[in-house]
């Protein structure tokens, strides 16, 4: 489909690429990594036309289209409606139509035969364009990504720049191109969203080429794995996982061959330096200066896995309970954001909020911070607690005229020059890098800034909202060991899956306009949420996690019912309690087993008897299983009762 042959790129008198080559097959799902700066978007821009190569081709056969997601679409504004941007994807279609409409006004004086034939030929061609369902495959896609069917009619400018990304992003996938060219879609796509893509990929028909920072998106959407290293394009049969098994034997075969190499020069260099005197000998000792001269050097493997040791120091210890928020309610004019909401922190808490946007997780991070009061209820904080709060928009807080180092040591942590550059040197700030002024760095190296001012801060509680974003691999991994030696506690904000699996040890989530919080991993909770859809979806109940109707405000006495629904509700109840007592009894039941299996499971006698062991270990699986099942049914049902007893 195209071929990329000794393409040769240069930045100034740096060369991106030298001599790569990379074919990319029709049905191809290609991850693009690599350092930040290597030229990973820059490959899609000569993909596009955007940039000339300085040597090599790009060859493409006609028929290909391609289509571009990048951050230069954020600066796209009007005034139509998102709908109508989205649509914009079938510009053959929407101009097919309005002739269609021309002709139909002609019927009203002119009824040829010609006219009819010219309105029959455009009227199948628009059919064969799609444009009958077009609306209706903008609508679903953009709902896909996160938009409501009110928010369709809304114009694209009075959107957020990541909302309006989530729009271009629609027009691109409506467009449906040879070859999809994603440059960090998920930078502003939240979890449901960025499932939602996942999913869309997988059925996608044609190639793929993904720019990302999120193993995780990467591992569910590609099928091959491109890395950008030393200006050459290294293509893996697999996705990012694979790559790393693949990359770290390919490393351990190229360091063998490496210190092989290096042994057999040292013996040659040796034999020159012993004989290159002896008569009889140096013809032998030239011989092996020629050969060493011609010989292709293998290089050492270079460690791209940056290992940081960060010493954090706290002025006090705080106490025991970090934060306390009772009965809490928000709301932005007749918009409710919670209602009876209790957020209880205590000191260790490694927490991750996560979900849609537009749930509230930056709303609350700001009242837990105290910076937004809420319309009711109580915000405590602990004994000697001291906070930092690091969001995106704080980048714009850095002094622009500062240079790195300046910008650390007015942060007010007292740690001397060098305490700093060893600091900065785990954020890949390394030498004359620190003396580099903030106006000049890029978004994610003003994030590592950021993030390096929020971890010195001596803070004993962090508050970090969405700080993996504009972030490459290395960094993220920087920000993970960093959280993994602060001995603080720490809510975080991410969409980004590897990071939160690896850094919270308690999920926070918010569902019918409460937080709630699942004591586990995050794929801990994923698989208990899973269970939860199953079992609702089994007992015939809603999704758990499905959009509730927003309450009024105004609301806090039961809502009225008419005699007919009040009797309807009475019905559903009984029925639903009923099941509930049923699952109860089984539950009862089954641990009454488990606990016989346990038991026999811990009598060291029945290791000796094999097919006594294999029949109890096989038994108390199952019922542990079954167990398991039960009690997030019984989670469901027990919610559904609670509903309809407030009803």
């Amino acid at each position: 489909m195209i071929s990329i042959s000794d393409l040769d790129f240069h930045f100034g008198s740096r060369a991106l690429y030298d001599n790569a080559s990379l074919h990319i097959k029709p049905k191809d799902k290609i991850g693009l990594i690599g350092l930040n700066g290597t030229g990973k978007s820059t490959l899609l821009r000569l993909l596009v036309g955007e940039y000339k190569a300085d040597g090599g081709s790009i060859s493409m056969s006609k028929e290909v289209t391609l289509g571009f997601l990048n951050q230069d679409l954020l600066s796209y504004d009007t005034h139509e409606s998102i709908l109508h941007v989205a649509m914009q994807a079938f510009e053959e279609a929407l101009e097919l139509q309005k002739k269609i409409d021309d002709i139909l006004v002609q019927f009203e004086t002119d009824y040829s035969d010609d006219l009819v034939d010219k309105l029959a030929t455009m009227q199948e061609r628009f059919e064969a364009l799609g444009g009958y369902t077009m609306q209706s495959r903008a609508e679903e896609i953009l709902e896909g990504l996160g938009f409501t069917t009110e928010e369709l009619a809304r114009p694209l400018k009075t959107f957020s720049g990541g909302w309006r990304m989530r729009v271009m992003l629609a027009k691109i996938l409506l467009q449906q191109p040879s070859l999809l060219l994603l440059d960090e879609p998920t930078n502003h796509l939240d979890l449901p969203s960025i499932k939602w893509i996942e999913n869309y990929l997988a059925d996608y028909e044609g190639a793929v080429i993904i720019v990302s920072h999120d193993r995780e998106f990467l591992d569910r959407t590609t099928n091959t794995t491109v890395e950008v290293t030393g200006g050459k394009l290294v293509p893996y049969a697999g996705n990012y996982s694979y790559y790393l098994e693949e990359k770290e034997e390919r490393n351990l075969i190229q360091k063998g061959a490496f210190e092989n190499q290096q042994s057999q020069i040292r013996a040659a260099e040796r034999f020159i330096e012993r004989f290159k005197a002896k008569a009889s000998k140096a013809k032998q000792a030239q011989s092996r200066v020629k050969a060493l001269d011609k010989l292709e050097r293998i290089e050492d493997v270079a460690s791209d896995a940056a290992k940081i040791n960060m010493k954090f120091q706290f002025k006090v210890e705080p106490g025991r309970h970090i934060l306390r928020m009772e009965h809490v309610m928000k709301k932005y004019d007749q918009k409710l954001i919670f209602r009876d909401t209790h957020v209880h922190i205590e000191r260790g808490d490694k927490i991750a909020l996560i979900g849609a946007n537009g749930k509230g997780k930056s709303t609350l991070m700001r009242l837990v911070a105290g910076t937004e009061a809420p319309t009711d209820g109580k915000h405590q904080l602990g004994h000697n607690v001291i906070m930092s709060f690091y969001a995106q928009h704080q980048l714009e807080s850095l002094t622009m005229e500062n240079e790195i180092i300046q910008e650390m040591l007015e942060a007010g942590s007292k740690r001397s020059e060098m305490e700093l550059r060893s600091v900065l040197g785990s954020f890949l700030f390394t030498g004359e890098e620190v003396f580099k002024k903030i106006k000049v760095l890029s978004g994610g190296e003003k994030s590592r800034v950021a993030l390096a001012k929020t971890l010195i801060s001596e803070a004993n509680f962090l508050l970090l909202d969405e700080p993996t974003n504009h972030l490459d691999m290395v960094s993220v991994n920087i920000l993970i060991q960093a959280l993994e030696q602060y001995q603080g506690t720490f809510i975080v904000i991410s969409h980004d899956r590897f990071f939160v699996e690896n850094v919270a040890t308690k999920i926070w989530y918010i569902e019918d306009y409460q937080l709630k919080e699942y004591p586990g991993t995050y794929a801990e909770y994923e698989q208990w949420q899973e269970d939860r859809e199953k079992a609702a979806k089994k007992a015939g109940l809603p999704s758990p996690s499905a959009p509730k109707p927003m309450p009024k405000v105004a609301e806090v006495t039961k809502k009225q019912l008419s005699d007919t629904e009040r009797h309807a509700n009475q019905q559903e109840l009984k029925k639903a309690g009923k099941e509930l007592q049923e699952v109860e009894t089984r539950i009862a039941a089954l641990e009454k087993e488990l606990a016989v299996y346990e038991a026999q499971l811990a009598d060291p006698a029945i290791y000796s008897n094999a097919a006594q062991l294999k029949d109890a270990t096989v038994k108390f699986e199952t019922v542990k299983k079954e167990l398991s099942q039960l009690n997030t049914k019984w989670e469901a049902l027990a919610e559904r009762v609670e509903a309809l007893e407030k009803a």
